[in-house]
C-alpha cells in the first residue's frame, strides 16, 4: 500500500498553483536554486539547472510575476495576441477583452504579431508576464504552444481542431439564413469575394459557397489576397468590367464589403437596386455608410467573456486546459441593413 507523498514529491493542494517551496522540495534544492535555474542565473551547475526546470515542468509552476518585478497591478495578468490592430475588428475585439477582464480586476497586455518579424519573442514574452493568453494563433499554434510551456492559452476562432481552449466563432447557421434571404429577393448570380488564395480558400468561403451552391446557385469564387477595403474595391472594379450579371458580392468581412461599396459607388451601380453587398464581422461601422451594410455579425462582448470564462476557470482549477470542457461556440446572426 503506498504512503503519503514523500517531501520531494509535494502535490500542490486542488485546485491551486505550484508555488517555489513545491519546485525546491521535489528538485531537493534550495529556493534560490530554484530562482537561479528558473531565470537563467549563473552560480549552478547544468545537471542541477536540468533537475529544477524537470521538476517545475512537472508540477506545472511558473515563477511569480511578483518576484520578478513583473507585476503592473490587478489580481491576474492576460496576454491579448491578435493578428492586425489596422483591422477595425481587431480594436473592436480588443476593447471588448480590456473592457471585460478590467471587471474581473485583470490587467492585458497586447501583443500584434501581423507583421512582427520577432513575433516568437513576443509572444514568448507575453507568456512570462501574465498567468493565460487568449487571441488568434493560426498556423503558429504548436509552435507557440511550445514557447508558452505551462501558461494556459485560450484560442480564438482557432482554424482546426486545437490541443487547448478556444472559443469557436461560427458563421454556419448566418450564412444558411442569408443563402435563403437571396433566394427570397431574387438574386441569381451571387459572388463570393474571399480573403485567401487559390489554393486554400478560407473556411468561410467554403461553407458560402456550399450554401450557394445547394440551393442551385452557380456562384463565381474570387480570391483576394488582403482583406483589406482596398483589395475589396479593386477586385469589385474587376468584377464589374467584365460585364457579368452579378447581382450579389458576399465578402469574406465588412472591411472588404465597405470597399465593395466604395468601387460601386464609383462605377455608377445602384446597391441594392442592381447589386446587394453582404459583410462579415457587424462592426459598427457597417451602420455609418451609406446604404448600411447587411453583415454577418458575431458578439465580440460574448467572444471576450467566453474567453474569459475559460480562462478564470482554468487558473482556479476548475477546468481543465483541454477537451470539450473547455470548448465554447459563439454563432453570427443576420444583420439586415440597406444593402442587401
Amino acid at each position: 500500500m503506498a504512503g503519503p507523498p514523500r517531501l520531494t514529491e509535494p502535490v500542490p493542494a486542488p485546485g491551486g498553483r505550484a508555488t517555489i517551496i513545491d519546485v525546491a522540495a521535489a528538485a531537493g534544492v534550495s529556493r534560490q536554486t530554484v530562482t537561479r535555474a528558473m531565470n537563467g542565473m549563473s552560480g549552478i551547475s547544468a545537471a542541477t539547472k536540468e533537475r529544477v526546470l524537470a521538476a517545475a515542468e512537472r508540477l506545472d509552476y511558473r515563477p511569480s510575476r511578483f518576484g520578478r518585478g513583473l507585476v503592473t497591478g490587478g489580481d491576474h495578468q492576460l496576454g491579448l495576441v491578435v493578428n492586425d490592430l489596422r483591422n477595425p475588428y481587431t480594436p473592436q475585439l480588443a476593447s471588448a477583452v480590456f473592457r471585460l477582464a478590467a471587471e474581473q480586476g485583470w490587467n492585458v497586455m497586447l501583443a500584434d504579431v501581423d507583421l512582427a518579424s520577432d513575433a516568437d519573442r513576443m509572444v514568448q514574452a507575453l507568456g512570462s508576464q501574465t498567468d493565460v493568453v487568449i487571441g488568434y494563433l493560426g498556423s503558429r499554434r504548436d509552435r507557440w504552444r511550445e514557447l508558452l510551456g505551462t501558461v494556459p492559452m485560450v484560442e480564438l476562432d482557432p482554424y482546426s481542431e486545437p490541443p487547448t481552449a478556444a472559443v469557436w466563432i461560427d458563421p454556419t447557421d448566418a450564412i444558411e439564413v442569408l443563402a435563403d434571404h437571396l433566394v427570397a429577393t431574387g438574386v441569381r448570380h451571387p459572388v463570393v469575394l474571399d480573403n485567401s488564395s487559390p489554393e486554400h480558400t478560407s473556411v468561410r468561403g467554403i461553407l458560402m459557397m456550399d450554401a450557394l451552391q445547394r440551393r442551385g446557385y452557380l456562384p463565381e469564387l474570387v480570391h483576394a489576397e488582403h482583406g483589406t477595403a482596398e483589395c475589396g474595391a479593386e477586385e469589385t472594379t474587376r468584377i464589374l468590367r467584365r460585364r457579368r450579371r452579378q447581382d450579389a458580392i458576399l465578402a469574406f468581412n465588412d472591411v472588404m464589403a465597405l470597399g465593395v461599396l466604395q468601387a460601386c459607388r464609383r462605377a455608377g451601380v445602384d446597391v441594392p437596386r442592381e447589386l446587394r453587398v453582404v459583410g462579415v464581422d457587424g462592426l459598427p461601422l457597417g451602420s455609418l455608410v451609406s446604404p448600411t451594410l447587411t453583415t454577418l455579425a458575431v458578439d465580440l462582448d460574448e467572444v471576450a467573456r467566453e474567453a474569459l470564462d475559460l480562462a478564470l476557470g482554468m487558473l482556479a482549477g476548475e477546468l481543465p486546459r483541454q477537451g470539450d470542457a473547455v470548448q465554447r461556440t459563439v454563432r453570427h446572426r443576420l444583420l439586415l441593413r440597406e444593402s442587401a
